[in-house]
């Protein structure tokens, strides 16, 4: 078998198994054999431990570029409410960080269509707000009642999100609430409730004191 050291560059040359074992021992490393089908086959001297390490941590990392190769699509309405707007964005955002492109498609309805600026106002809107985590490679174009566009992650150094999640749905750059499915009409009732309870105490307040009788006329 051909031996090769632990820095994978320097060679033992070819030895009797036998040997390559004692000289992996001596060492305190282990004879590992990375390519059995060479001719003759190929082993290493190396610290086994580390070695499965490091071939666990490659295999992770290519599962993970494989893994990032996908495209997730987004829809947004023209004259999307801004609630629902920060939602998608911070979506976007998120699927960036992953390393997925992100496609844009952003619908008319209706007469939405004789007003086709108001879409490409939305589209530049988009991209300002994903700058920071994103670059556009396919820019906003019209097709049918649609635009749309693509826009594909930064390098991981690069990214830096402008819409700072701490739970799913909720960000920090809001002084409202944007919890996915909150409805921030529930605040205005919850203070018209709060006052009409004020008011409803007040009409149930102790009644005030009734003047006493006159005293009956003396015989």
């Amino acid at each position: 078998m051909r031996v090769v050291e632990e820095d994978g560059t320097h060679q033992l040359g070819i030895l009797q198994t036998s040997q390559a074992i004692r000289i992996a021992k001596e060492r305190g490393l282990d004879l590992v054999e990375v390519a059995p089908n060479a001719d003759p086959p190929v082993c290493k001297i190396v610290n086994y431990g580390k070695y499965k390490y490091i071939q666990e941590k490659h295999k992770k990392e290519a599962h993970k570029h494989h893994k990032a190769g996908k495209v997730k699509e987004m829809k947004f309405r023209i004259g999307i409410d801004p609630h629902d707007y920060l939602i998608k964005i911070m979506h976007a955002e998120d699927f960036l960080a992953e390393g997925h492109k992100v496609r844009i498609q952003l619908q008319f309805r209706g007469r939405q269509m004789a007003h086709q600026e108001l879409g490409h106002q939305l589209a530049q809107k988009i991209k300002a707000d994903l700058l920071t985590m994103g670059s556009v490679d396919q820019e906003p174009k019209m097709a049918g009642r649609n635009i749309n566009m693509q826009i594909s992650p930064l390098p991981g150094q690069q990214r830096h999100r402008k819409f700072k999640t701490h739970l799913k749905g909720v960000t920090e750059h809001q002084d409202i609430k944007h919890q996915e499915g909150h409805d921030p009409r529930e605040d205005k009732h919850d203070q018209e409730d709060h006052h009409d309870d004020e008011h409803h105490d007040d009409n149930h307040a102790a009644p005030a004191p009734q003047p006493a009788a006159p005293p009956p006329p003396a015989s």
